[in-house]
């Protein structure tokens, strides 16, 4: 086996590694406010097991496993992130209550063995998943490459800086193929909306409020949402996701009660599909806010436009999508088939292909194909599952996640 950073020893150093007993530990060590702890605890596990992992770009961690040849097949990553939101959720073990059973959960029908806590699904789950296939790889061509973040939940700006998308980075991960660990119950996901954030900032002139004088940024705010409200009318419907969504979130505006008001501004939050990038959306927004006031004219005459989006340190996370036909996403949805019916779950859980729900660092990976998979729900019946109180996952679909990681990586990687 060559070298490289995290390189492992090659063999299987996963085959005793217990993904929910893992899962047990990694919930009840806090990464609200700090990775530190989970961090160190992941890569003392690596390292034990062989795999030489290194802390690289922001706190990023990265492990690898080459094949004897490492040219002659692809270059899969497995991500997911390290932390969590706040505030820490204890952790339990124990049988499913009556909101955590769903309708399709098993197959006999039994009552659920489930794990509580923040992170159990988002994404601690997951994590447990993509180490059990990466540490049981021993892969025959290409090689896998395990790529944890710490700031998912914030401004990703590790995965940005593994990337090469920050000021001063390289692409340190070059995949030709991503598994990105959220959960997605058991489900192959290959596109997500992107989500952007911007202020449509309307100048106009102060003045007394009895007189008819001044630029009124106010009263322009009104043709500004119409703007807003009819964006998207008659855009295609991506394939995958659906039409874009545009919503007007925050208005701020005036500064006393018998004052004509000289500022105005509109926050808008903006789900985006492909190929539309920031940039394009800012611009044809602020466009589209200009041809709206001059058609108003009036007491609008005056009022200036801007459109700026809101200022982060790493980019944006764009829509993606990835092809449902591609190699990654049959090897993902038919792993998860099998990895289900072994462990006992309904065949309406798990293996269907369909886009994500919520944006997520996989927008960095794009063009190249990647998959979002993983153990739990965001959401169930009964309400939000991750960010909420009830944060939960099966046991059983922490087993089923493992299997299908351990055997969409053989599949992708090994001759049989």
């Amino acid at each position: 086996m060559s070298g490289g950073i995290g390189a492992g020893s090659g063999s299987n150093g996963g085959s005793d590694f217990d993904p929910v007993s893992f899962l047990e530990d990694a919930v009840q060590i806090p990464s609200h406010e700090s990775v530190d702890e989970v961090r160190e605890f992941v890569v003392d596990l690596l390292d034990a097991r062989g795999a030489d992992p290194a802390v690289v770009a922001d706190g990023c961690v990265l492990a690898e496993k080459r094949s004897p040849a490492p040219e002659a097949g692809p270059h899969l990553v497995l991500n997911t992130h390290l932390d969590t939101v706040t505030p820490h959720v204890p952790f339990e073990r124990g049988e499913a209550r009556e909101d955590e059973r769903g309708d399709s959960a098993s197959s006999e029908g039994a009552i659920e063995e489930v794990l509580r806590g923040r992170g159990a699904c988002d994404a601690k789950g997951p994590l447990a998943a993509l180490l059990a296939g990466f540490l049981a790889a021993d892969p025959d061509r290409g090689r896998v490459t395990l790529a944890l973040t710490p700031d998912e939940e914030a401004l990703s700006l590790g995965a940005a800086a593994l990337t090469g998308r920050l000021p001063g980075t390289d692409d340190r991960l070059d995949g030709d193929l991503y598994l990105v660990g959220e959960p997605t119950g058991l489900d192959a996901c290959t596109a997500a909306k992107g989500r952007f954030q911007a202020t449509v900032e309307l100048s106009g002139t102060a003045a007394h409020a009895a007189e008819f004088a001044g630029a009124n940024a106010v009263a322009a705010a009104e043709d500004a949402l119409a703007a807003i409200r009819t964006f998207d009318v008659g855009a295609d419907a991506h394939p995958q996701l659906g039409p874009p969504k545009l919503t007007p979130t925050v208005v701020e505006g005036g500064a006393a009660t018998n004052q004509v008001p000289a500022d105005c501004g509109i926050t808008v939050d903006r789900r985006s599909v492909p190929p539309e990038t920031a940039a394009e959306f800012r611009s044809s927004l602020a466009d589209a806010v200009r041809e709206s006031l001059a058609a108003a004219a009036g007491d609008r005459d005056g009022v200036g436009v801007a459109v700026a989006l809101t200022d982060r340190e790493s980019p944006f996370l764009e829509a993606f999508a990835t092809d449902p036909d591609h190699e990654l996403v049959r090897a993902v949805a038919g792993a998860a088939r099998e990895a289900g019916d072994a462990v006992g779950l309904s065949s309406e859980r798990g293996g269907d292909v369909r886009p994500f729900g919520a944006a997520t660092e996989a927008s960095y990976f794009a063009p190249a194909p990647t998959v979002v998979f993983g153990p739990g729900d965001l959401a169930d019946e009964a309400g939000a599952v991750a960010h909420a109180e009830r944060e939960y996952v099966r046991v059983s679909e922490i087993e089923a996640a493992a299997k299908t990681v351990e055997r969409a990586v053989t599949a992708l990687l090994c001759d049989e």
